[in-house]
């Protein structure tokens, strides 16, 4: 049975939903059609799933949204810096980026993860919203402040930017080596207060969804949140690379986040 829109339960965030003229969703794994290790809703094109349920189940993200399917605005994610403006729909174009902004209504800006932290961005009194893919390589490296930057191209101002960090891997779940640490001492030392120890003294469990909104707030961001959803913990909700890998299972499904400004 093909799922319908109103069948697609969503997370979403109060901070978000007060915002006059914006509609957003993070999507869970639940009311989509793949099967296995997919189920139900995996929306990634670089997935080794069906790519009929994968065109099925991104249909109906869109119609969640009351859009073609044209209107995703999804990026071929790549842990950058780098972040575009959308003026027109995609379609099946990806850039090779990781945020996208949009003053255009019925663009859906749009980011896939699996325990990286999806962001959705919205200046409601500038008519822009943006989306973000931050998995650690690309929150150290400036995706945050560069996704910004976009939005106020468009027109937004930073301090009247909601932000929300989305369904990821929490801080209880992300255990990480030393040299993982090293890799943030030597970018951004004042990062430490992020890492708490491990089971053992060689380990570190690393808080992302924490780090992010430091980022966020040192990119002029006064207002954001983490929804508090943990993907590796979550299973039933959502996909988890992590989870996938400590498996073996060879591959994992990809959850949506999506912002959009109304007509």
């Amino acid at each position: 049975m093909t799922p319908t829109a109103t069948a697609l339960p969503v997370v979403t965030s109060p901070l978000l939903e007060r915002l006059p003229g914006v509609r957003h969703a993070f999507f869970t794994r639940q009311g989509g059609v793949s099967e296995g290790i997919y189920a139900s809703l995996n929306v990634g094109r670089g997935s080794r799933d069906e790519p009929a349920a994968v065109a099925q189940n991104r249909a109906c993200a869109a119609a969640h949204f009351g859009q073609p399917v044209e209107r995703l605005l999804a990026c071929h994610q790549v842990h950058s810096a780098r972040a575009v403006i959308a003026e027109t729909p995609w379609g099946d174009g990806r850039h090779e980026v990781d945020g996208v902004a949009t003053a255009r209504p019925g663009l859906v800006c749009c980011a896939l993860s699996a325990d990286c932290a999806p962001i959705l961005f919205a200046d409601p009194q500038a008519r822009v919203v943006a989306s973000a893919h931050a998995g650690w390589r690309g929150a150290l490296g400036g995706i945050v402040a560069a996704t910004v930057a976009q939005m106020v191209e468009l027109g937004a101002e930073p301090a009247r930017i909601t932000a929300v960090v989305g369904p990821c891997i929490g801080p209880k779940s992300y255990e990480v080596g030393e040299d993982f640490l090293q890799a943030f001492m030597a970018g951004a030392p004042e990062a430490e207060r992020f890492f708490k120890p491990g089971a053992t003294a060689a380990k570190r469990q690393f808080d992302l969804p924490g780090f992010v909104l430091d980022r966020l707030a040192r990119a002029g961001v006064s207002k954001a949140a983490w929804t508090g959803h943990d993907t590796c913990a979550e299973e039933d909700a959502f996909f988890s690379n992590r989870r996938a890998v400590h498996r073996g299972e060879g591959d994992y499904g990809r959850l949506l986040s999506a912002v959009m400004l109304e007509s």
